[in-house]
């Protein structure tokens, strides 16, 4: 039921918070944003609302739902603290962990000396359980339920407040899983625990396990911070709090009992709400098949759309961990505003991926940074003004300057030149991310626009124009809050899937039913539980194929309807197109070559209405309205007076001509002298080369 006219997404950053409302009503978009608060990232999202809210001129009564892009299991992991965490596993795999999956970085000819990562549970915190199912789910021992009684009474002994829960084949049957689950927490309550068969219920085994030991790590971090923002909101409005929701990283947004349920979801949940949100910006701009390019303070995210939807995967990693979930597959590279210049130990100038975040942030903010970062370069050249965010976050150009000398003083260099180097360096980093989700696939770079949007996404669109050959880079209007933005265009969404290994020519059609039923049906209840009628509800089938003596395998999507004779020819038939596709080739012709079925997927949608973005008025194509003055800006090696516009005042058809610098309330656009800014009909910016 509507509560208000308000829809608002709320996407926290390492450095900013970034705020949109949509008016129901009148389909008008607000933004805002607000420096993070990385000690307490729910005190930044409350003064987010609150700053939007005043914005408007509106009261929380007003507010429909709130959507939440948050960085926090993300940054539990990537700070790779894992403490107090324990194994329950089979009997017989205490070293499964160990074992782990032959994954060798760089290829053989680089990693003479390279050793497996160390395991996310050291070994004396394994505990095993007397107790086995075979491979078809059936008993061949029953489970030991004082052994498991006695496994958490020592759990908690050694101080292991998190355990994950992993035996052999419970992707067939979770029984024994449950049951343990059942005996832990009545001897240890305050333990937090995962069991696979509601993490992944997938085979693969170390995946499987350490999917599962990443979901119960975060578990704690996330349920609080969620909880947290709850109370928030109920602070806003005591009596009745908006409903709220948290994006998760396949594209869909779940309530906070699901977060609950499986935290793991959340891993990259700020990064996919961008891709989103850009995906939806690049489609109404006429762009099916784009590249998007998510710059923050701390790092750059990319990924791939095609079709219109970001390529989803379930081989992702966070840090060394892989995380074997449903997520948008997004590369992130260590290079973000915040990202810290410095001098390796053989003499070379290095960007990242250390950051300097929201605290102490760059040197240019006053805060107490003292490391000379890439904002701090930027500002150096001129790049951006003296004052962010229309003047609230002012800038010392001089401290950022003394900083840039000092590290250029020990690279021998001219302060400016030294500044340029590390754009450049940069630069060259998102080029590399970029080629790792394009030329690394078969893909080439040259056929996708991109979409470069964040805080500071922009600042390198034009130099990316040149290093990848791009046909254009779109920068839509208040690039730094797409994310925020992206949170209101998605869907509630679940996913569940189930392995079932079997040759495409041996398949039991009646069997294959009632397991994609009983998927749909688990997809239909949670979509239940977050309160949508059946009525509503979308169901979307999938499989993952492959060749017989693969390893590793393709999914497609499956039909819709009732599954007869003719539904495992249509899912060959499409395995062997995506085959072809991704690999340049297949067996479609040689009916020799076994097709094996391997996991069935299901994803339950709950539709929500998505936001209209409106025309922008078109001018005369003389941008001459918006200038606002001129500025002197480093560029190609010398200091040049540069026109300065507002975006605010640029209209449909408006035809930029760089050098020339476009400013807005939360980022900045530089177009270099080799490039022009023309502003489409609906107030993107399309930067081209002359």
């Amino acid at each position: 039921m509507s509560r208000g006219r308000l829809r608002i997404g709320i996407d926290t950053g390492g450095t900013f918070t970034d705020v949109v409302a949509l008016d129901a009503v009148s389909g008008e978009v607000h933004t805002t944003k607000t420096p993070s608060t990385p000690h307490d990232p729910s005190v930044g999202f409350a003064e987010g609302v609150r700053l939007i809210l005043d914005q408007i001129g509106a009261e929380i009564d007003e507010v429909d739902t709130v959507s939440h892009g948050t960085t926090v299991a993300t940054n539990a992991l990537l700070q790779d603290n894992v403490v107090d965490l324990g194994l329950l596993t089979t009997e017989g795999f205490r070293d499964i962990l160990e074992i782990a999956r032959q994954s060798v970085p760089d290829g053989y000819g680089n990693s003479y000396f390279w050793v497996k990562p160390e395991r996310i549970v050291p070994v004396h915190l394994v505990r095993e359980a007397p107790g086995r199912l075979d491979a078809k789910g059936d008993e061949v021992r029953p489970l030991d339920e004082e052994s498991i009684a006695a496994s958490a009474r020592w759990f908690r002994e050694q101080g292991v407040t998190a355990i994950g829960i992993c035996f052999l084949h419970a992707y067939v049957d979770p029984v024994h899983e449950r049951r343990a689950r059942e005996v832990v927490l009545a001897e240890y309550p305050e333990a937090s625990v995962s069991i696979s068969s509601d993490v992944l219920r997938e085979y693969r085994e170390y995946e499987r396990t350490v999917t599962t030991l990443v979901d119960a790590f975060v578990k704690g971090t996330v349920v609080d911070y969620v909880n947290t923002i709850e109370e928030r909101l109920a602070e806003l409005r005591p009596d009745d709090p908006p409903p709220f929701y948290v994006m998760k990283s396949n594209g869909g947004v779940v309530s906070p009992e699901g977060v609950g349920r499986q935290p793991i979801t959340t891993i990259l949940s700020g990064p996919a709400a961008g891709a989103l949100g850009a995906a939806m910006i690049a489609e109404q701009a006429g762009f099916n098949q784009v590249l998007t390019l998510d710059g923050g303070g701390t790092s750059t995210d990319v990924t791939v759309v095609r079709d219109g939807l970001p390529a989803l995967t379930t081989e992702g990693r966070v840090g060394r961990h892989p995380t074997k979930v449903p997520m948008i597959d997004i590369v992130t590279v260590g290079t973000g505003g915040g990202s810290i210049a410095w001098i390796s130990p053989e003499g070379g100038l290095k960007v990242g991926p250390r950051s300097a975040g929201a605290a102490p942030g760059p040197i240019c903010y006053g805060t107490g940074g003292t490391e000379p970062t890439l904002t701090d370069a930027h500002l150096t050249l001129g790049r951006i003004p003296p004052a962010l965010l229309g003047g609230r976050v002012p800038l010392d150009a001089d401290a950022a300057r003394e900083g840039i000398e000092t590290l250029a003083a020990g690279l021998g260099m001219e302060a400016e030149d030294c500044a340029a180097g590390i754009l450049e360096i940069a630069a060259w980093n998102q080029a590399n991310a970029i080629r790792q989700v394009t030329v690394r696939k078969g893909l080439d770079v040259r056929d996708f626009a991109m979409v470069s949007f964040g805080g500071s996404g922009s600042l390198q669109a034009c130099r990316l124009l040149d290093l990848l050959d791009l046909p254009a880079v779109i920068v839509p209007p208040d690039p730094g809050n797409v994310s925020a933005f992206g949170l209101l265009t998605v869907d509630v969404r679940n996913d569940e899937v189930q392995t079932y290994v079997s040759r495409t020519t041996a398949i039991d059609i009646d069997h294959l039913s009632g397991v994609y039923a009983e998927l749909e049906e688990r997809a239909r209840l949670a979509l239940d539980a977050e309160g949508f009628d059946r009525s509503e509800q979308r169901i979307e089938r999938s499989a993952d194929l492959r060749y017989d003596g693969q390893a590793f395998e393709v999914r497609v999507a499956a039909p819709d309807g009732e599954i007869e004779v003719g539904f495992i020819p249509d899912i060959v038939n499409a395995f062997h197109d995506e085959h072809e596709k991704l690999y340049d080739y297949c067996y479609r012709d040689r009916p020799e070559q076994v097709v094996e079925l391997v996991n069935l997927r299901v994803a339950g949608v709950g539709p929500i209405t998505t936001p209209t973005i409106r025309p922008r008025h078109e001018g005369d194509g003389s941008p001459e309205r918006a200038r606002t003055g001129s500025r002197e800006v480093h560029l190609d090696g010398r200091w040049e007076e540069v026109p300065i516009f507002d975006r605010a005042h640029l209209l449909a058809k408006d035809l930029i001509i760089g050098p020339a610098i476009i400013e807005e309330f939360g980022s900045t656009v530089p177009v270099l002298p080799n490039c022009t800014a023309e502003v489409d009909g609906y107030g993107n910016l399309l930067l081209k080369r002359r």
